[in-house]
């Protein structure tokens, strides 16, 4: 058995999983998701609070799915129970972030403003205006839209400045160590 794929999903309270011929819907108190699968690969049952995710056969391809549909499946239980979020740090001499509705308007010491349109399902919070908190119920929706901010302004390995995620480590580099006509 897959080592991800054998253990059982528990369904938080207030989560409801419906299975359908070639899809599954979660449905909770952050919103409702929806995932095609494979059915000739995998067989999803839900029985009381818990869900199992077995394969049809042996062979790669159905390890493979097996572990995919079983992760999708826990993080939009998680999702749509407790919302997932990324902390994302704004680092330089002017540089902030402002939200405006669903828009947030980046100063990242270009000529003029970045400005970045929420998708739907993913709303942002600042706490402060180097700190922007992103927070949705799908997963791959969250880390997306966290990661073309980050574009915007990847960290500088030289000074540090840009934007990055709370717990990401940039290692600094040490720059030129010596000017014209060093030995």
């Amino acid at each position: 058995m897959s080592k991800v794929g054998k253990v059982p999903v528990v369904v938080p309270v207030g989560v409801k999983v419906t299975v359908g011929e070639a899809s599954f819907t979660v449905e909770g108190k952050h919103g409702r998701l929806t995932q095609s699968f494979r059915p000739d690969m995998v067989e999803i049952v839900v029985a009381d609070a818990v869900v199992n995710v077995t394969r049809r056969k042996e062979g790669k391809e159905y390890r493979a799915y097996h572990g995919l549909y079983r992760s999708l499946l826990a993080n939009m239980a998680k999702g749509v129970a407790e919302r997932w979020q990324k902390h994302l740090l704004i680092k330089g001499l002017g540089y902030r972030a402002r939200l405006q509705g669903n828009t947030i308007t980046l100063d990242l010491g270009y000529a003029g403003p970045k400005e970045y349109v929420l998708p739907a399902g993913v709303e942002a919070e600042l706490p402060n205006p180097s700190e922007i908190i992103l927070r949705g119920a799908d997963k791959r929706d969250v880390g997306q839209v966290a990661a073309e901010i980050r574009r915007l302004r990847k960290p500088n390995v030289y000074d540090g400045k840009g934007i990055r995620y709370k717990d990401e480590v940039v290692v600094q580099k040490a720059g030129k160590l010596g000017g014209q006509g060093a030995a």
